[in-house]
């Protein structure tokens, strides 16, 4: 199952907003494997959620569960049509997240972010 958790401040901490975060550490996490090492996949303008047109591949296109520390139920209805969830998080380190999503712990609940407020009023007028 590969887990992308989108994050800010040089790959170190949980981000929000995730249609445009640019860093995202993904993991293929095997069935009663060890923790893997995460790829940093770093997304191009084009590439940001927010603007892709879904023409061609993308870098996250198959990543099943998706982290973040806030989102607009906009990007996770596109998140959806890619078939990922998309978990929001109060977490800050992508490691801990990644752990308890493993060990189907719960993930601490979200802060309260002004960005997610606009977010919601922009995905009333979004194409998805």
């Amino acid at each position: 199952m590969k887990i992308a958790v989108a994050t800010k401040d040089n790959w170190t901490q949980v981000s929000g907003h995730a249609g445009q975060t640019r860093q995202w550490l993904v993991f293929d996490c095997q069935p009663d494997g060890p923790m893997p090492e995460p790829q940093r996949v770093e997304l191009t303008n084009e590439q940001l959620p927010h603007h892709f047109n879904d023409t061609g591949p993308h870098p996250l296109h198959d990543v099943e569960i998706m982290v973040t520390a806030s989102a607009g139920t906009g990007y996770m209805r596109h998140m959806e049509s890619w078939g990922a969830q998309v978990r929001l998080t109060g977490e800050t380190d992508p490691q801990t997240a990644l752990k308890k999503i493993v060990m189907g712990e719960a993930l601490a609940d979200t802060r309260f972010d002004i960005t997610t407020t606009l977010c919601k009023l922009r995905d009333l007028f979004s194409r998805h």
